[in-house]
């Protein structure tokens, strides 16, 4: 049982991380958008 919930605990952090990229990268791009379509410096 130790060894099952190990194995699911590893495997489960690159997914977890995954999903925090992919909603940091949505709102990166979202931010790039609205800078360039408003004339705006991203920073």
């Amino acid at each position: 049982m130790n060894v099952l919930l190990m194995t699911l605990y590893v495997l489960l952090w690159p997914v977890l991380v995954a999903i925090m990229m992919v909603v940091i990268g949505r709102g990166v791009v979202k931010d790039l958008r609205r800078a360039r379509r408003t004339g705006e410096d991203l920073v």
